[in-house]
Protein backbone atom coordinates (compact mmCIF):
# COMPACT_ATOMS: atom_id res chain seq x y z
CA UNK A 1 0.00 0.00 0.00
CA UNK A 2 1.30 3.46 -0.88
CA UNK A 3 1.84 6.05 1.85
CA UNK A 4 -1.22 8.22 2.39
CA UNK A 5 -3.67 5.64 0.97
CA UNK A 6 -6.44 4.29 3.16
CA UNK A 7 -7.36 0.65 2.93
CA UNK A 8 -10.96 0.24 1.94
CA UNK A 9 -13.01 -2.23 3.88
CA UNK A 10 -13.57 -5.50 2.05
CA UNK A 11 -17.07 -5.84 0.57
CA UNK A 12 -19.38 -8.70 1.31
CA UNK A 13 -18.45 -11.93 -0.37
CA UNK A 14 -20.83 -13.01 -3.19
CA UNK A 15 -23.23 -15.62 -2.05
CA UNK A 16 -23.49 -18.72 -4.26
CA UNK A 17 -27.09 -19.35 -5.07
CA UNK A 18 -28.15 -22.92 -5.05
CA UNK A 19 -30.63 -24.05 -7.62
CA UNK A 20 -33.90 -24.86 -6.06
CA UNK A 21 -35.10 -28.42 -6.66
CA UNK A 22 -38.54 -27.09 -7.59
CA UNK A 23 -37.19 -24.99 -10.44
CA UNK A 24 -35.20 -27.95 -11.81
CA UNK A 25 -38.28 -30.14 -11.57
CA UNK A 26 -40.33 -27.56 -13.47
CA UNK A 27 -37.73 -27.52 -16.24
CA UNK A 28 -37.77 -31.29 -16.52
CA UNK A 29 -41.57 -31.29 -16.61
CA UNK A 30 -41.53 -28.67 -19.38
CA UNK A 31 -39.12 -30.73 -21.50
CA UNK A 32 -41.20 -33.86 -20.87
CA UNK A 33 -44.41 -32.03 -21.84
CA UNK A 34 -42.78 -30.79 -25.06
CA UNK A 35 -41.68 -34.34 -25.87
CA UNK A 36 -45.17 -35.68 -25.25
CA UNK A 37 -46.64 -32.94 -27.42
CA UNK A 38 -44.27 -33.78 -30.25
CA UNK A 39 -45.12 -37.47 -29.90
CA UNK A 40 -48.83 -36.69 -30.01
CA UNK A 41 -48.36 -34.57 -33.12
CA UNK A 42 -46.20 -37.16 -34.87
CA UNK A 43 -48.27 -40.23 -34.06
CA UNK A 44 -51.75 -38.72 -33.85
CA UNK A 45 -54.33 -40.08 -36.31
CA UNK A 46 -55.13 -36.46 -37.09
CA UNK A 47 -51.73 -36.09 -38.78
CA UNK A 48 -51.62 -39.28 -40.85
CA UNK A 49 -51.29 -39.13 -44.61
CA UNK A 50 -54.73 -39.37 -46.20
CA UNK A 51 -54.44 -37.41 -49.45
CA UNK A 52 -51.70 -37.07 -52.09
CA UNK A 53 -52.04 -34.16 -54.52
CA UNK A 54 -49.98 -34.55 -57.72
CA UNK A 55 -49.37 -31.69 -60.17
CA UNK A 56 -47.53 -31.46 -63.48
CA UNK A 57 -48.02 -35.05 -64.62
CA UNK A 58 -49.22 -35.59 -68.18
CA UNK A 59 -47.95 -39.09 -68.91
CA UNK A 60 -47.34 -40.63 -65.49
CA UNK A 61 -50.38 -41.61 -63.46
CA UNK A 62 -50.71 -40.23 -59.92
CA UNK A 63 -50.63 -43.78 -58.55
CA UNK A 64 -47.32 -44.42 -60.35
CA UNK A 65 -45.82 -41.28 -58.84
CA UNK A 66 -46.83 -42.41 -55.35
CA UNK A 67 -45.16 -45.77 -55.94
CA UNK A 68 -42.00 -44.19 -57.34
CA UNK A 69 -41.79 -41.84 -54.34
CA UNK A 70 -42.41 -44.68 -51.82
CA UNK A 71 -45.42 -42.77 -50.49
CA UNK A 72 -47.96 -44.80 -48.51
CA UNK A 73 -51.26 -43.48 -47.24
CA UNK A 74 -51.85 -43.97 -43.52
CA UNK A 75 -48.27 -43.34 -42.45
CA UNK A 76 -47.62 -40.52 -39.95
CA UNK A 77 -47.25 -37.31 -41.93
CA UNK A 78 -44.32 -36.00 -39.89
CA UNK A 79 -42.40 -39.27 -40.22
CA UNK A 80 -42.52 -38.89 -43.99
CA UNK A 81 -39.26 -37.26 -45.10
CA UNK A 82 -39.95 -34.97 -48.06
CA UNK A 83 -36.29 -34.94 -49.15
CA UNK A 84 -36.28 -38.74 -49.36
CA UNK A 85 -39.49 -38.74 -51.42
CA UNK A 86 -37.90 -36.17 -53.76
CA UNK A 87 -34.76 -38.30 -54.09
CA UNK A 88 -36.82 -41.38 -55.00
CA UNK A 89 -38.74 -39.40 -57.63
CA UNK A 90 -35.60 -38.01 -59.26
CA UNK A 91 -34.17 -41.51 -59.64
CA UNK A 92 -36.86 -42.12 -62.27
CA UNK A 93 -35.63 -40.93 -65.69
CA UNK A 94 -39.12 -39.81 -66.63
CA UNK A 95 -39.06 -37.10 -63.95
CA UNK A 96 -36.86 -34.06 -64.51
CA UNK A 97 -37.57 -32.20 -61.24
CA UNK A 98 -39.81 -32.56 -58.19
CA UNK A 99 -40.96 -30.47 -55.23
CA UNK A 100 -42.60 -32.25 -52.25
CA UNK A 101 -44.39 -30.40 -49.43
CA UNK A 102 -46.50 -31.41 -46.43
CA UNK A 103 -49.86 -29.70 -46.01
CA UNK A 104 -51.45 -30.05 -42.60
CA UNK A 105 -53.24 -31.96 -41.36
CA UNK A 106 -53.19 -34.93 -43.76
CA UNK A 107 -51.95 -34.02 -47.25
CA UNK A 108 -48.75 -34.41 -49.25
CA UNK A 109 -48.36 -32.11 -52.26
CA UNK A 110 -46.10 -33.35 -55.09
CA UNK A 111 -45.28 -31.11 -58.05
CA UNK A 112 -43.20 -32.62 -60.85
CA UNK A 113 -41.79 -31.69 -64.24
CA UNK A 114 -41.72 -34.67 -66.58
CA UNK A 115 -39.18 -35.38 -69.27
CA UNK A 116 -41.25 -35.13 -72.41
CA UNK A 117 -41.66 -38.36 -74.34
CA UNK A 118 -42.09 -37.76 -78.04
CA UNK A 119 -42.94 -41.19 -79.47
CA UNK A 120 -43.47 -44.86 -78.64
CA UNK A 121 -41.66 -47.60 -80.54
CA UNK A 122 -41.73 -51.40 -80.48
CA UNK A 123 -38.74 -53.19 -78.96
CA UNK A 124 -37.66 -56.81 -78.78
CA UNK A 125 -39.13 -56.96 -75.25
CA UNK A 126 -42.29 -54.80 -75.67
CA UNK A 127 -42.49 -51.05 -76.13
CA UNK A 128 -40.45 -48.01 -75.16
CA UNK A 129 -41.03 -44.27 -74.93
CA UNK A 130 -38.37 -42.02 -76.45
CA UNK A 131 -37.74 -38.42 -75.43
CA UNK A 132 -36.65 -35.57 -77.70
CA UNK A 133 -33.01 -36.72 -77.57
CA UNK A 134 -33.88 -40.29 -78.49
CA UNK A 135 -33.35 -41.61 -74.95
CA UNK A 136 -35.47 -44.50 -73.68
CA UNK A 137 -37.24 -43.05 -70.66
CA UNK A 138 -39.84 -45.78 -70.09
CA UNK A 139 -40.40 -49.38 -71.14
CA UNK A 140 -43.33 -51.76 -70.80
CA UNK A 141 -44.55 -55.08 -72.16
CA UNK A 142 -47.92 -54.07 -73.60
CA UNK A 143 -48.95 -50.96 -75.50
CA UNK A 144 -50.55 -48.27 -73.32
CA UNK A 145 -53.17 -45.68 -74.13
CA UNK A 146 -51.05 -42.53 -74.08
CA UNK A 147 -51.21 -39.46 -76.35
CA UNK A 148 -47.99 -40.33 -78.19
CA UNK A 149 -47.52 -41.33 -81.83
CA UNK A 150 -46.45 -44.94 -82.32
CA UNK A 151 -43.52 -45.44 -84.70
CA UNK A 152 -44.46 -48.55 -86.69
CA UNK A 153 -42.41 -50.47 -89.25
CA UNK A 154 -39.24 -50.15 -87.16
CA UNK A 155 -38.11 -51.91 -83.99
CA UNK A 156 -35.63 -50.81 -81.35
CA UNK A 157 -33.40 -53.70 -80.32
CA UNK A 158 -31.43 -54.23 -77.11
CA UNK A 159 -32.13 -50.74 -75.77
CA UNK A 160 -33.26 -50.26 -72.19
CA UNK A 161 -34.19 -47.37 -69.93
CA UNK A 162 -31.38 -44.81 -70.02
CA UNK A 163 -30.04 -45.98 -73.40
CA UNK A 164 -30.18 -43.78 -76.50
CA UNK A 165 -31.47 -44.92 -79.88
CA UNK A 166 -28.66 -45.36 -82.41
CA UNK A 167 -30.69 -46.26 -85.51
CA UNK A 168 -30.32 -43.42 -88.02
CA UNK A 169 -33.88 -43.69 -89.32
CA UNK A 170 -35.33 -43.64 -85.81
CA UNK A 171 -33.28 -40.56 -84.95
CA UNK A 172 -34.38 -38.85 -88.19
CA UNK A 173 -38.02 -39.43 -87.19
CA UNK A 174 -37.32 -38.09 -83.70
CA UNK A 175 -35.71 -35.02 -85.27
CA UNK A 176 -38.85 -34.48 -87.36
CA UNK A 177 -41.27 -35.01 -84.46
CA UNK A 178 -39.44 -32.63 -82.14
CA UNK A 179 -40.15 -29.82 -84.61
CA UNK A 180 -43.88 -30.24 -83.84
CA UNK A 181 -45.51 -28.70 -80.77
CA UNK A 182 -47.42 -30.70 -78.14
CA UNK A 183 -50.80 -29.93 -79.69
CA UNK A 184 -49.71 -31.35 -83.04
CA UNK A 185 -48.08 -34.42 -81.48
CA UNK A 186 -51.25 -35.20 -79.54
CA UNK A 187 -53.17 -35.38 -82.82
CA UNK A 188 -50.88 -38.05 -84.28
CA UNK A 189 -51.56 -41.71 -83.59
CA UNK A 190 -48.96 -43.39 -85.80
CA UNK A 191 -45.81 -42.79 -87.84
CA UNK A 192 -45.45 -45.59 -90.37
CA UNK A 193 -41.83 -45.94 -91.43
CA UNK A 194 -41.86 -49.41 -92.97
CA UNK A 195 -40.44 -47.79 -96.13
CA UNK A 196 -37.94 -44.97 -95.75
CA UNK A 197 -39.21 -43.40 -99.01
CA UNK A 198 -42.91 -43.62 -98.08
CA UNK A 199 -43.18 -42.35 -94.50
CA UNK A 200 -46.81 -41.74 -93.61
CA UNK A 201 -48.35 -40.12 -90.54
CA UNK A 202 -51.85 -40.99 -89.31
CA UNK A 203 -53.97 -38.65 -87.23
CA UNK A 204 -56.38 -39.72 -84.50
CA UNK A 205 -59.16 -39.32 -87.06
CA UNK A 206 -57.33 -41.60 -89.55
CA UNK A 207 -56.29 -38.82 -91.94
CA UNK A 208 -53.03 -39.64 -93.73
CA UNK A 209 -50.13 -37.21 -94.02
CA UNK A 210 -47.82 -38.50 -96.73
CA UNK A 211 -44.25 -37.29 -96.25
CA UNK A 212 -42.34 -39.62 -98.55
CA UNK A 213 -38.72 -39.23 -97.44
CA UNK A 214 -37.51 -36.94 -94.66
CA UNK A 215 -35.77 -34.63 -97.10
CA UNK A 216 -36.78 -30.96 -96.71
CA UNK A 217 -37.30 -31.85 -93.05
CA UNK A 218 -38.06 -28.40 -91.66
CA UNK A 219 -40.36 -27.52 -94.56
CA UNK A 220 -42.40 -30.69 -94.16
CA UNK A 221 -42.56 -30.22 -90.39
CA UNK A 222 -43.91 -26.68 -90.88
CA UNK A 223 -46.54 -27.94 -93.36
CA UNK A 224 -47.50 -30.75 -90.97
CA UNK A 225 -47.76 -28.34 -88.03
CA UNK A 226 -50.00 -25.91 -89.94
CA UNK A 227 -52.18 -28.73 -91.29
CA UNK A 228 -52.71 -30.30 -87.86
CA UNK A 229 -53.55 -26.94 -86.31
CA UNK A 230 -56.22 -26.34 -88.97
CA UNK A 231 -57.58 -29.90 -89.13
CA UNK A 232 -59.99 -29.73 -86.14
CA UNK A 233 -61.80 -26.79 -87.76
CA UNK A 234 -61.87 -28.23 -91.27
CA UNK A 235 -65.30 -28.49 -92.85
CA UNK A 236 -64.11 -31.05 -95.40
CA UNK A 237 -63.80 -34.82 -95.13
CA UNK A 238 -60.10 -35.21 -95.85
CA UNK A 239 -58.68 -38.58 -96.87
CA UNK A 240 -55.02 -37.58 -97.05
CA UNK A 241 -52.65 -34.70 -97.61
CA UNK A 242 -49.54 -35.18 -99.71
CA UNK A 243 -46.39 -33.26 -98.76
CA UNK A 244 -44.03 -35.24 -100.99
CA UNK A 245 -44.00 -32.49 -103.58
CA UNK A 246 -43.29 -28.79 -103.45
CA UNK A 247 -46.98 -28.04 -103.96
CA UNK A 248 -48.99 -29.77 -101.18
CA UNK A 249 -52.00 -31.73 -102.34
CA UNK A 250 -55.16 -32.43 -100.32
CA UNK A 251 -57.41 -35.31 -101.35
CA UNK A 252 -60.98 -35.38 -100.07
CA UNK A 253 -63.03 -38.50 -99.42
CA UNK A 254 -65.50 -39.07 -102.19
CA UNK A 255 -69.13 -38.86 -101.15
CA UNK A 256 -71.17 -41.68 -102.57
CA UNK A 257 -74.11 -40.47 -104.64
CA UNK A 258 -76.55 -43.12 -105.87
CA UNK A 259 -77.17 -43.02 -109.59
CA UNK A 260 -80.59 -41.90 -110.70
CA UNK A 261 -82.60 -44.64 -112.32
CA UNK A 262 -83.74 -43.98 -115.87
CA UNK A 263 -87.46 -43.66 -116.30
Amino acid sequence: MMPGQTELPAGPKPVKRRRRPGRLLKGMCFVLACGLLVAVVVYSHLFTLQRVMVHGNNYLQAEEIEQIGHVYRGQPLFQLQTDEVTEHLLQDLRIESAVVRRELPDTLDISIVERKPIATIATNYGYADLDRQGMVIASYKSLRQVPLPLISGLKLRDKFVGDEASDQQVMALIQFLQLLDDNALNQLSEVNAARSDAITLYTNSSVQIRLGTLERLEEKAKLTQDFLNALPNSKHDIAYVDFRYRAPYIHLNEVYKPEKKAN
